[in-house]
């Protein structure tokens, strides 16, 4: 019986009772905010060739961000979502990775796209739901997706990618490939059901998966304290027999560490592992949202001393990698494309509306031909309502 091994444990014949702060859970830092390095701290697999392509991954991830908030407050976008200190999170974590590895992302993860290599003519045509976008305009800004990169189309429901993932990386060991997915989740998201379906699938059959939570504070509105009463995150993983660690999300070689480990692991050992990164959320949740209605700016303030590109950024000058030169004129030239490449995408044409059933089925099937035709006559009927569209129906 698989109960056997529980029965094991130490005899008592009184009652003693576990809680969440049974297992200690500890954080792994390895750099200092002022560039510096911890006493004693283990260093992951980098150089100065990685270390200049993180940088400038990250540095890229906060200019594309500020501008792009900046463009829906002029009207120009409909929605946008930042991950302003959080950038080391998603960047450092998919710097560990093999380019083949499948990315499972939740919609903050840009940084991992960008580090894969994501062109911004792809980000602004995928923003700006142009006839240039990968996913033919069907889905809402930062809904990004790519199989040329191995990063699957982000889904706004909360949590769908976990228990996909789970699936996605037992097909990849038993298909002998030395793969892993990696799946992105934030500890909102780590109410849902499918969290726990998914983690519980993974931990039985053996999938080589790496769960990645972000841990920022805040579910939209709502803070960790009122989302659970456990240790964290990743005391779950404890829950599930999975390999678990918890990190400073803000440093970024920290976020490297662990991820080559937990990578490694997966590979080898055909397991999943869960790894909680320790971060902020500096901004709003998305351009819909006001933190000022449920945080302080004294609050905010204080987190912003903890910025992991800042800190990158020291522990590059330390090493005679960067200088302050570099470092401006990196993020004026980024400034400078990422507004040119507004003023492009915005002006491009929308998507035929015969996109709409396209690639769906091989063929499209008489039930889908129908509903774009009754489409295409309600359009012509108030093409006042539709004006985007109403000067392009065939």
């Amino acid at each position: 019986m698989n109960t056997e091994k529980y029965q094991q444990g130490r005899v008592v014949h009184q009652p003693e009772y576990i809680d969440g702060l049974s297992v200690e859970i500890p954080i792994l830092k390895i750099l200092k905010q002022d560039g510096s390095l911890y006493e004693g701290a283990e260093m992951p697999v980098i150089d100065q060739e990685h270390a200049l392509r993180i940088y400038k991954s990250l540095a890229f991830h906060r200019v594309l961000d500020e501008r792009m908030i900046a463009s829906q407050r002029q009207g120009r976008l409909s929605f946008y979502m930042a991950a302003l200190g959080e950038e080391a999170a998603s960047v450092g974590s998919a710097a560990a990775l093999e380019d083949e590895d499948m990315i499972m992302a939740q919609y903050r993860e840009q940084g991992a796209l960008i580090y894969r290599g994501f062109s911004l003519e792809n980000f602004m045509n995928q923003m700006f739901s142009n006839e240039k976008d990968l996913g033919k305009g069907r889905q809402m800004p930062i809904h990004y997706g790519s199989s040329e990169l191995h990063y699957m189309t982000i889904s706004s429901p909360l949590c769908t990618q976990v228990p996909q993932a789970a699936g996605y990386a037992y097909g990849q060991k038993l298909k002998g490939k030395d793969n892993v997915t990696i799946c992105y989740i934030g500890e909102g998201a780590a109410s849902e059901g499918d969290f726990h379906a998914g983690l519980n699938m993974a931990a039985v059959h053996g999938a080589p998966v790496i769960f990645f939570c972000r841990n920022n504070g805040y579910a939209i509105s709502t803070p960790s304290t009122e989302q659970y009463a456990g240790n964290g995150i990743a005391s779950r993983g404890v829950g599930y027999d999975i390999k678990t660690i918890r990190v400073d999300g803000n440093d970024i070689l920290a976020v490297l560490k662990v991820t080559q480990e937990a990578r490694k692991y997966a590979v080898e050992e055909g397991k999943p592992v869960l790894i909680e990164a320790m971060s902020y959320r500096l901004g709003a949740h998305s351009t819909s949202d006001d933190p000022s209605g449920y945080r302080t700016k004294e609050e905010e303030a204080k987190y912003a001393e903890h910025d992991p590109i800042l800190r990158m950024k020291n522990w590059m000058l330390a090493q005679n990698w960067w200088d302050e030169a570099q470092d401006n004129a990196l993020l004026e030239q980024y400034r400078e494309q990422v507004l040119a490449a507004v003023k492009v995408a915005e002006v491009i044409a929308k998507p035929p509306i015969e996109d709409l059933i396209s690639d769906v089925y091989d063929v499209p099937t008489p039930a889908l031909e129908q509903q774009l035709s009754d489409l295409k006559e309600h359009i012509k009927k108030y093409p006042e309502a539709y004006p985007v569209t109403a000067g392009r129906i065939k």
